[in-house]
């Protein structure tokens, strides 16, 4: 089982693997971070909006995503609905959509 420390640092991969991808420098909202018992769930967003609250630098489309404490597997929810909903799904086994660092690459 991953540390907290383990998983923030699986996240914050994540992230960088995006902000390559994407061209464009991306922070995770650590204060909006929600602690499961199977893992965590993270938001993010351009560092602009993050760290510095410039509205117009918000990017629309940041799913959050889940990194499971068992397996290090990145699991990103939609952003159409409630995370709520999406955590809901999680629980009951009906969210499939994994993504793992090197579908990135």
């Amino acid at each position: 089982m991953l540390s907290n420390i383990e998983i923030i640092s699986v996240a914050k991969d994540y992230i960088k693997k995006l902000s390559q991808k994407w061209e464009i420098e991306l922070t995770i909202a650590e204060e909006r971070s929600i602690q499961k018992e199977y893992g965590m769930v993270f938001y993010f967003n351009s560092k602009k909006f993050v760290e510095d609250k410039i509205e117009k630098a918000k990017l629309i489309g940041c799913s959050p995503f889940l990194v499971e404490n068992k397996t290090g597997k990145i699991v990103v929810f939609g952003t159409n609905r409630s995370i709520d909903y999406y955590i809901q799904e999680y629980e009951a086994g009906r969210w499939p959509d994994i993504t793992r660092l090197s579908d990135l690459e």
